[in-house]
């Protein structure tokens, strides 16, 4: 197998495994809500299923503390965090950028990364000139294959993914209103029916580039448009009532880790290859189980606006004792259940390699997650991911060498 290019696009932020952030404070009743500052039904129409915010449900009150203003960086990134889409942002006007930044460019890295791992281990994933294989030299077809995977990431990242962080905004804008105001839609830069416009292009856009994806690849049946078709409802259950899967915690976390890892995985895959035995969707479900337990990370600092709000997040459920051992245990286990069947095929260098992986993301837990979870969740992310996300990628190396007919 062929390792896929551009490597070097590890994720580069902690940020980019983590969901849009929820602000779960409010306002009392006595309080002066923010969500006077969004449209009201006389000056918007509705656009199925994305109704307007003055639902009788949206407009609850929360009891909490009042909204916090935008603390802009001085350290010269501000305009960048705009871009990406992350805290500390400077405020923007340009329609096209506040556009951008609802998309959350930050979070597209792992599913982009998610796309090369599938493209691995498909096996037939073709350099333009490989070094390191005199077979591997054609150019054409090397091209292609860059192609086709450049317009994979693109369908993962900036369509699929810019659609999922967009309709999260959406649901969550009265939140937000009430303690982010500054916020894109609650602040009124750009208005309800844009927001609108953008999940459509996005999500039909999305489809559109999955169904041309099957055609290039040859596909008799659309497999990356029916794998796009069901992570865009997944999307939406996450973050629409009346499911709003981000409400559950089991149900929330595991369908951020299958979003971010198996879904992409699946994209790279189909687009090169074949989804035609079980471990393929065996393993990539078992890293999403781990991604669950990175999402618990994200759900630490929140845990009293949760109990507040009634959202059973894991830490509200089993208390930050209790959750930060099934984050520790999720991650560690379901990683060593791969080596251990990497192991089984044959494939010792590869097990090896994982568990060498494994074993500095254990120490950032016994130093960092179980001391204290809640004061070093950013710090345990930044530290611990990058060894976990190379380990998916060893392991799509090695299913992409391996051969599963010997």
């Amino acid at each position: 197998m062929k390792c896929v290019l551009l490597a070097p696009l590890l994720v580069t932020s902690a940020v980019a495994f983590s969901p849009a952030p929820r602000s779960f404070a409010g306002l009392s009743t006595q309080q002066q809500s923010s969500l006077s500052m969004l449209p009201t039904k006389e000056n918007n129409d509705e656009f199925y299923p994305f109704p307007s915010s003055t639902n009788t449900e949206s407009m609850t009150r929360l009891g909490a503390a009042p909204p916090k203003s935008n603390e802009e960086v001085e350290d010269g990134s501000a305009g960048v965090r705009q871009l990406l889409g992350v805290k500390g942002a400077s405020a923007e006007t340009d329609i096209w950028k506040i556009r951008l930044q609802l998309t959350k460019p930050v979070t597209w890295i792992p599913l982009v990364w998610g796309v090369m791992c599938g493209a691995a281990a498909s096996g037939n994933y073709h350099w333009i000139w490989n070094p390191f294989d005199p077979n591997d030299r054609d150019v054409l077809l090397g091209l292609e294959d860059a192609a086709k995977g450049f317009v994979a990431m693109i369908l993962a990242g900036p369509f699929l993914t810019g659609y999922t962080q967009t309709i999260n905004d959406w649901y969550d804008r009265e939140i937000d209103a009430i303690n982010e105001p500054y916020r894109p839609i609650p602040s009124g830069a750009i208005s309800e029916g844009q927001v609108i416009f953008q999940i459509w292009f996005l999500l039909l856009g999305g489809l559109g580039i999955a169904y041309g994806l099957d055609v290039w690849a040859g596909h008799d049946f659309p497999t990356v448009l029916a794998l796009s078709i069901f992570g865009s409802w997944v999307s939406y259950i996450y973050s629409a009532p009346p499911l709003k899967l981000k409400q559950n915690g089991w149900a929330g976390n595991y369908a951020l880790g299958c979003s971010y890892i198996s879904l992409p995985w699946w994209c790279g895959q189909a687009v090169f290859g074949e989804l035609d035995r079980p471990v393929y969707f065996i393993l990539p479900i078992l890293y999403s189980i781990a991604g669950l337990g990175i999402a618990i990370v994200n759900d630490f600092k929140s845990v009293e606006g949760d109990r507040q709000l009634g959202l059973n997040s894991l830490p509200v459920a089993f208390g930050i004792d209790g959750a930060k051992w099934i984050c520790a245990g999720s991650v560690t286990l379901t990683q060593l259940g791969v080596a251990a069947y990497l192991q089984a095929i044959g494939e010792s260098t590869y097990a090896a390699i994982l568990l060498g992986l494994l074993l500095p993301q254990i120490y950032f837990q016994a130093t960092l997650l179980l001391p204290d979870p809640v004061a070093n969740d950013v710090k345990y992310q930044a530290q611990s991911q990058p060894f976990f996300v190379f380990g998916i990628l060893a392991t799509a190396l090695c299913l992409g060498h391996h051969d599963f007919s010997a």
